[in-house]
């Protein structure tokens, strides 16, 4: 093989080498952005998941205190109640609507 045909030879292989040098930097930057694509979404995932836990946080204190308020009227009125058959002169236990519903047709 002459010199000129070894030359060219190899300046054809280093042509080559360096299209496949090119087109691996790109695939490599291509995978570089997408990494940071995906950490930026994680990021804002891992920040949206925080505020949600505060939020559930915020959302679970308030189904306690209104469950104790809840109770506490519950409670009162319960007291109320008591207070109001006392007054009647109630003693015994509530009658049951059947009860009701035949001493009212009886009338």
């Amino acid at each position: 093989m002459s010199i000129p045909t070894a030359l060219d030879a190899a300046l054809k292989r280093l042509s080559v080498a360096i299209d496949n040098l090119d087109a691996a930097a790109d695939r490599r930057a291509r995978a570089d952005a997408a990494r940071g694509d995906l950490e930026e979404e994680l990021a804002i995932m891992q920040d949206d998941r925080s505020r949600l836990a505060i939020e559930l946080n915020s959302a679970l204190a308030r189904v306690g205190s209104l469950d104790l308020a809840h109770r506490e009227a519950e409670r009162r009125l319960e007291r109320a109640g008591a207070t109001i058959r006392a007054a009647l002169g109630e003693t015994g236990p509530e009658p049951d609507h059947a009860s009701a519903d035949s001493k009212q047709q009886e009338l």
